[in-house]
Formats: structure tokens, sequence, C-alpha cells
């Protein structure tokens, strides 16, 4: 069965786009823990990061790279944290956090509520940047 990455890659999610190639995707996520949080995924659907072969992890990464200096650039921010946690969803994904404060990326605290209208205005910033 598809993963929701596969399905979003796919067009039979929406999602709100940040940056695509031929190898992978950025999107924000749905339940961010700050504004601007972003996922980074490969359209292979492969579980686990370190499952990867080193050529595509690094290609990811540089990718990833790319995608965080533009929310850097977009939201107000001293850095984008980074993680890799993999339990949510059974596909590679890296999730970039804009932080002012090191509890910015704490996943248990509950998530950020963004309308519609948010998340398009953040998604345009983004690309624009």
């Amino acid at each position: 069965m598809s993963s929701i990455f596969t399905k979003i890659i796919n067009g039979e999610i929406p999602a709100y786009k940040i940056a695509e190639n031929d190898k992978f995707l950025a999107f924000l996520d749905v339940f961010p823990l700050v504004k601007g949080h972003t996922l980074v995924i490969p359209k292979q659907e492969i579980d686990y990061i370190f499952d990867l072969d080193s050529d595509l992890l690094s290609e990811l990464m540089v990718f990833a790279k790319e995608v965080a200096l533009k929310v850097e650039k977009a939201i107000p921010c001293k850095r984008i944290g980074v993680a890799v946690i993999g339990l949510e969803v059974p596909h590679t994904h890296i999730h970039l956090v804009p932080l002012n404060d090191v509890g910015d990326i704490n996943f248990s605290k509950p998530k950020i509520t963004l309308t519609d209208q948010e998340f398009k205005e953040t998604q345009e910033s983004i690309i624009n940047s």
C-alpha cells in the first residue's frame, strides 16, 4: 500500500508544495510545530533514511539544504533545525523546522493550527524567497 507521501507525489492528495524535481519533493507539514515547518522526501518510497543508497541520500541532503535556505529567508528565525524521526509515515522524510528556540523542534508539544490562507501565504513566501 502506498504511503500518504506517495499519494502526495502522485497528486492523489493535495499539498502545499515548496520545491520539486525528478527525485525529491518538499512541502509544508500540515501538522506543523511552527510556521514554515517543511517536509523533504525522496519520490522513491523507501521507509528508512539509512536504507537509501549513498548517492540518493547525499542528493536528498543537498536538496533539503536548498529548501532550508529558502525557508530561512522567508520565515523569521535564528536557523533551520533538521530532524529525521521516521516513525509516523513509512516513507523517508526530513523535517525542516524554523527555530528561534530549542523548544521549537520538540515533537511532543502540541502542533499549531494554520488556516488554508496562512498555508498558502507561507508557501508563496517560501517559493518566492
